[in-house]
C-alpha cells in the first residue's frame, strides 16, 4: 500500500494504535486552530469547513469545536501553534515525510530524532525525500448507487484531476490549490464527502513486503508522536502481508 492506495485499509489499521480518542481530538483540534486563523467563518473559510467535518466524522464535542475556533481567532488565549514538516528514512532507504503542528520546535525535533534513531531510521536534511512525493488534494464519495462513468464526468467537470473507484468508494484527487475549490462543487452537487484532506503521493514506491513490521513498528511510534498530525512514506506491502501484520 502506498499514498491513498487501500485508504480504507490503512485507516483501520491506524485505529488499533490511534484509538486513543483524545489523542485524534488533539490533532484536529490543532487544525481547527490553525484553519480559523484564516477566519472564524466555515462558510468563508474552505480549510476551517474541512476541519470541522473532520472533528464531526470523528464525533467530537460541539463545545470543543467552537473553542478551537475561538482559539485560532484570538477570542481565546492559548498555545500558538505553527505548521511544520520534517523528513527521514525507513529501513531501506524507505523516504518518511513527516508533518506537524507544534508549539516547541526544540522539542518536536528532539522526539522525531529519538524515534527514528529507535526504531531502525535517521532524521534527514530538508528535502532529501519530499521530492518523492507529490502534494495532492484528496477526498471520497461512497459509490453505492452511483455510475461510474457518470459520476467521475461530473466530479472531472467539477475540477478533479482523477477519480479512481477503490472498493466501496470513489477516490478523488486534485490540484492541491484547488483542493477546497474541488471538494465545495462536489458538495454542492449532493455527495456526501468522506476522509477529505490534503496529502503526498508518493512518486515511486519500495517493496516492504520483507521488512515490514519494523517499518511499521518506526511510522506506528512516529504517528504517536504528540506533535505529528500525519506521517507519509513511499512503501509498498502487499494485502497478504498486510492482512497478517493487522492479526498480530
Amino acid at each position: 500500500m502506498s499514498g491513498h492506495n487501500k485508504w480504507s485499509t490503512i485507516k483501520h489499521k491506524k485505529a488499533a494504535t490511534d484509538a486513543k480518542r483524545g489523542r485524534i481530538y488533539t490533532r484536529l483540534v490543532k487544525e481547527i486552530i490553525l484553519a480559523a486563523r484564516g477566519g472564524g467563518d466555515p462558510e468563508t473559510n474552505p480549510r476551517l469547513r474541512t476541519a470541522i467535518n473532520s472533528a464531526k466524522a470523528e464525533n467530537m464535542p460541539k463545545d470543543n469545536i467552537d473553542r478551537a475556533i475561538k482559539r485560532g481567532t484570538g477570542e481565546i488565549e492559548g498555545a500558538i501553534y505553527e505548521e511544520m514538516t520534517y523528513e527521514g528514512y525507513g529501513h531501506n532507504g524507505v523516504g518518511i515525510v513527516v508533518d506537524v503542528m507544534t508549539d516547541n520546535k526544540n522539542r518536536t525535533v528532539a522526539e522525531l530524532r529519538h524515534t527514528f534513531s529507535k526504531y531502525g531510521g535517521n532524521l534527514a536534511e530538508s528535502g532529501a525525500v519530499s521530492w518523492n512525493f507529490e502534494p495532492k488534494g484528496f477526498f471520497q464519495v461512497p459509490s453505492a448507487g452511483l455510475d461510474e462513468d457518470e459520476f467521475m464526468m461530473q466530479a472531472l467537470e467539477a475540477g478533479a484531476a482523477d477519480v479512481e473507484l477503490n472498493d466501496d468508494y470513489f477516490d478523488i484527487y486534485t490540484a492541491p490549490g484547488e483542493f477546497h475549490t474541488v471538494l465545495s462543487a462536489v458538495e454542492a452537487l449532493g455527495f456526501p464527502i468522506e476522509n477529505a484532506e490534503l496529502t503526498r503521493i508518493p512518486k515511486n514506491t519500495i517493496d516492504a513486503n520483507d521488512f515490514a513490521a519494523k517499518l511499521m513498528r518506526l511510522l506506528d511510534q512516529l504517528e504517536d508522536l504528540d506533535d505529528v498530525q500525519k506521517v507519509y512514506a513511499n512503501y509498498e506491502i502487499s494485502d497478504e502481508v498486510l492482512e497478517a501484520l493487522n492479526k498480530e
